[in-house]
């Protein structure tokens, strides 16, 4: 290998200086070669040394006896009962509220009807006649305040009769 040197001439670098062509020789596209570098050697970490029981009771460790075993598959035995149940009861909650909105309807349906029934009921009764009627075919008058009787009753908005009142 011959080193060339040549006079760099006009418009490629001064003149007069001459260089070496290999030192400045490159190669483009895939065939460049790529710089390999060799892996540093890591230190192996020194494991210290493991008597054989020691060994023998991390390996019977890491396996599954039949204790554990039965005690997983009861595990998830009552995880899926307990998931499956509640499912149900959810599935049961918004049954029992579709029953629920229904029946509302229907109840509002029910007063609906039962107040238009009372409002035409009310509409066709002459109450000035009910009035004459009963005061002058049947004799019944107003009550005086010797006949009305008061009672106080604290828990119930109702009052039971289980007898007669006595007359004074």
């Amino acid at each position: 290998m011959a080193n060339t040197r040549r006079n760099v001439g006009a418009g490629t670098g001064r003149p007069g200086k001459t260089e070496d062509r290999s030192m400045y020789a490159y190669v483009e596209g895939t065939a460049v070669r790529q710089l390999e570098t060799v892996p540093e050697r890591q230190p192996r970490e020194r494991t210290p040394s493991v008597s054989t029981s020691t060994k023998h009771n991390r390996e019977r460790a890491l396996q599954m006896n039949l204790g554990y075993v039965l005690f997983l598959t009861a595990a998830a035995v009552v995880t899926v009962f307990m998931c499956v149940n509640y499912l149900q009861l959810q599935a049961k909650g918004t049954r029992l509220q579709r029953e629920v909105t229904a029946l509302e309807t229907q109840l509002d349906a029910a007063v609906l009807r039962n107040e238009s029934d009372y409002s035409r009921i009310m509409a066709g009764v002459d109450m000035e006649h009910v009035k004459d009627v009963a005061m002058n075919e049947l004799g019944m008058g107003y009550a005086s305040k010797s006949q009305i009787e008061t009672y106080t009753i604290e828990d119930s908005d109702y009052v039971r009769q289980y007898s007669d009142v006595p007359e004074e």
